[in-house]
């Protein structure tokens, strides 16, 4: 949050005293412009240049004024961007190179040339320094300007500007200089491209490296756009746009990542096509079957470009040398040869490429079940571990659980906050794969026991959820992973055809049943009603119909007893009844209900427990219910009588003979329903109308007519 500034604070007006200084000289001048000056580069390390400040002050910078040389420097020096960088700002600063009276200083060139190279990642247009690439190469002619302009022109040459007359040009100009380092950094990167032409002694020589110029100032400059929200950026402070190779110029690499090769193909050939030639989306489509892989292919756990085309084009070579080279770095901390912190950094590379590619490699998987997972604390960069197992492909469960029983046991640590973080994992890998299985064109290939398998042993974590944390918030992340199987995969017919149906446990349904939250309770009733319509699909349904396993028949008892208690009480005004068939009681004992009902006929004669838990009297529902009633009569001409609440149908009887609202029985449990649905609550309508036979007939006959 940005502090309002006194209005000569502020940079517009600072930048509107500043035009108005360059238009006069200095001894014309009332004031000394220094304090404006430092006030305005101030403001600009703080907070950068917006886009229009930016525009007006690269104005004041290219254009001939009367602003000494010094205070000129001092503005380049902390023309921090905060935005995108437009095509005509870099246009501006490259008009305004090379000889003549109108031009700025060659220092002040030099500092032009570096702020490009230092904001090149944040162009808004990649491809524009590539546009007027003929005019800065003619450039080189110009000592004052030379090292920063080839540091420049190494940064934005690709195969398609290296050209014979440009290689012979610059031969020339360095055989001229003495083999000046900067043409010589310069010649090769162009021989990169074209090994077999340029064979000169003169790369040979001493080259300049092409570092970052100012490391504190790409720092701060990370901060600002930080700051703003406008910009995300990578290890090295740049922004990948995606489409175009990760330069190792100019780059500071740590870690494991200053073992990649960067995407170079070699022995290229004239006609053909190689991925450092490609800077946009149109040209990977237009290329993507003539493009040449580059010569090292473990550079795709570094390169987005690369990752792409791989993914695009999948090459079974490219995934055998990214795991031998995986293999071969923890076979190198295994020996001592490298610090076990490399195990770390290689999560974060591997969490980058997974995402790339929405892959994981067996190879990859070996690594986090054997080598990093029985190691790891649970801690250090759980988010990018949670985020690439996330991408762990549908396995037999046996193979499955060889991952996730060491990834339990480094995550849990006995408190809610772990056990909490690993359902929410559970969940969003359960989505995953309903989403993959949906997509599948051959879902007879896939392990699919393993949906079922998974859920049972996620069963065990979300009932000690219950008991370590009895709270609405985890009642919800419960019913989200249980809504990712009910919804995302049992609602789905081509999935039902061949997946085994598995339920929640019966004493975790009954724990929210009971829930004080009407928003749980509506939500459970929703995916119990997404649980029996796919029961009834896969045991009616002609296109779906299939022989029950052993496990589901049990489960379709189990299923049909908790959905009778549920009935029971919300609708029957029978709770904890076992008399129906199927009915378990809720599975409260049976030696408690005496002193329950003793309980609540001493609370008040009229009650009895059985109706304790429907719709006028549950805890969560009477409120919705009684404001149900109330809107009815607000809406009633002529109602003498308001009832009290609770609504019986006794009390219905009465309110009619006192001049009060006329409402059945039946007619006003139906607008309940239709209330709560109205509401956004429309897990109990629901279900109540796909389990009472009496509700299925009254829909049936109100969507007849």
């Amino acid at each position: 949050m940005s502090l309002l500034l006194p209005p000569s604070d502020r940079l517009e007006d600072l930048l509107g005293d500043l035009e108005a200084a360059s238009k006069l000289p200095a001894r014309s001048r009332l004031t000394s412009i220094k304090s404006t000056v430092e006030k305005a580069t101030s403001l600009l390390y703080d907070q950068g240049a917006p886009p229009e400040e930016l525009a007006r002050l690269v104005d004041l910078l290219t254009q001939s004024n009367e602003l000494d040389q010094a205070s000129l420097a001092a503005i380049t020096r902390n023309l921090y961007p905060s935005d995108k960088v437009d095509d005509e700002i870099v246009l501006r600063f490259v008009g305004a190179l090379g000889h003549g009276c109108l031009k700025p200083s060659f220092p002040l060139q030099c500092l032009f040339l570096k702020w490009l190279v230092m904001v090149h990642h944040l162009l808004q247009n990649p491809t524009i320094l590539s546009q007027v690439y003929g005019v800065l190469f003619n450039l080189l002619a110009t000592a004052a300007i030379r090292p920063q302009l080839c540091h420049l022109l190494a940064l934005i040459t690709r195969r398609k500007h290296v050209r014979p007359f440009r290689i012979q040009s610059i031969l020339n100009l360095s055989r001229q200089t003495g083999g000046d380092p900067n043409l010589t950094g310069l010649l090769r990167v162009f021989k990169n491209y074209y090994p077999e032409i340029i064979v000169g002694e003169l790369t040979k020589g001493r080259a300049a490296t092409f570092k970052h110029p100012d490391p504190n100032w790409r720092e701060r400059l990370n901060e600002i756009q930080q700051q703003q929200q406008l910009s995300r950026q990578n290890d090295d402070g740049g922004t990948r746009n995606g489409f175009a190779v990760n330069s190792a110029i100019g780059r500071q690499m740590r870690g494991v990542r200053a073992l990649f090769p960067a995407v170079h193909t070699q022995h290229a050939q004239e006609s053909s096509v190689t991925l450092e030639e490609i800077d946009n989306a149109e040209a990977l489509v237009r290329n993507l079957d003539k493009i040449e892989l580059p010569t090292q292919l473990v550079a795709v756990l570094g390169d987005p470009l690369l990752q792409k085309l791989l993914l695009l084009r999948p090459n079974s070579e490219a995934s055998s040398r990214v795991s031998n080279w995986v293999m071969a770095c923890v076979g190198d901390v295994a020996s001592g040869d490298a610090d076990p912190a490399l195990l770390l950094d290689m999560v974060e590379v591997i969490r980058d490429y997974a995402v790339s590619t929405k892959w994981l490699p067996p190879l990859l998987l070996s690594f986090f079940a054997k080598e990093f997972l029985p190691t790891w604390n649970g801690k250090d960069k759980q988010d990018m571990v949670f985020e690439a197992l996330s991408l762990i492909p549908l396995l037999k469960f046996q193979d499955l659980f060889q991952i996730l029983q060491p990834f339990e046991n480094a995550i849990l640590d006995n408190t809610p906050t772990t056990q909490l973080s690993l359902l929410s994992f559970y969940t969003t890998l359960l989505r995953r794969w309903g989403v993959l299985l949906q997509a599948s064109p051959n879902l007879e290939s896939l392990p699919l026991a393993t949906i079922p398998d998974f859920i049972t042993h996620v069963n065990t974590l979300t009932l000690a959820l219950t008991q370590t944390s009895p709270r609405i918030p985890t009642f919800l992340a419960i019913l989200d992973f249980y809504d990712a199987a009910a919804i995302g995969i049992y609602s789905r017919p081509k999935l039902l055809r061949h997946v085994n149906i598995s339920i929640p446990p019966p004493l975790l349904v009954y724990l929210l049943t009971f829930s004080p939250s009407l928003a749980v309770v509506s939500r459970l009733c929703s995916i119990l009603a997404a649980y029996k319509r796919a029961w009834e699909s896969v045991m009616t349904s002609p296109t779906l119909r299939r022989q029950l396993t052993k496990r589901e028949r049990d489960q379709v008892n189990i299923f049909n007893g908790f959905l009778m208690d549920i009935c029971n009480c919300l609708w029957r005004g029978r709770a904890f009844s076992t008399t129906d068939l199927n009915a378990q009681g809720c599975r409260i004992p049976r030696t408690i209900l005496p002193s329950l009902e003793a309980y609540v006929r001493s609370v008040d004669e009229d009650l009895s427990l059985g109706i304790l838990f429907g719709l006028s009297h549950s805890p969560v529902l009477s409120l919705e219910s009684i404001s149900f009633v109330r809107e009815l009569e607000d809406t009633e001409q002529g109602v003498l009588s308001r009832h009290a609440g609770p609504v019986t149908q006794p009390s219905l009887n009465q309110l009619a003979t006192r001049g009060g609202l006329r409402l059945t029985w039946q007619d006003y449990r139906a607008g309940v329903l239709r209330y709560l649905d109205k509401k956004g609550l429309p897990g109990i309508p629901d279900l109540m109308y796909n389990t009472m036979k009496n509700l299925m007939k009254t829909r049936q006959s109100l969507s007849g007519s």
